[in-house]
């Protein structure tokens, strides 16, 4: 078994750490703001190089409702990046990307085939 290098460690932890703050500026964001009620943030991807962060988030209302409140999602992102920077002590803050996260729609989709397999009594 191949151990994991110290430096994909550190790349994990950051993300994690970006993850639990983002989610929870994101919580205050949405008391501000109701339009953005419903959207969940899912998950933190940071660069190889961590200069820019993509944050997931997935709503009810699919990809449709995402394009549509984007806009608005993208009012906040200097105010994000800063609130960032005084939580999280780094050199650098990374510049913030938006996007919706597909998995979960997958999964759904996933599992409603195996809910109907199960049905038919092909499992």
């Amino acid at each position: 078994m191949k151990k994991p290098r110290v430096s994909n460690i550190k790349h994990k932890q950051k993300e994690s750490l970006l993850l639990h703050t983002i989610a929870s500026l994101f919580m205050q964001i949405m008391q501000d703001e109701p339009l953005l009620t419903g959207f969940t943030v899912t998950r933190v991807e940071l660069s190889p190089n961590k200069n820019s962060c993509t944050i997931f988030f997935h709503t009810l209302g699919g990809i449709e409702d995402f394009e549509k409140k984007r806009k608005t999602l993208v009012l906040y992102k200097p105010s994000l990046r800063q609130a960032l920077a005084k939580s999280i002590h780094g050199r650098y803050t990374p510049d913030l990307r938006f996007a919706y996260d597909q998995q979960l729609d997958k999964q759904r989709r996933v599992d409603d085939l195996i809910d109907k397999l199960k049905d038919e009594g092909k499992l």
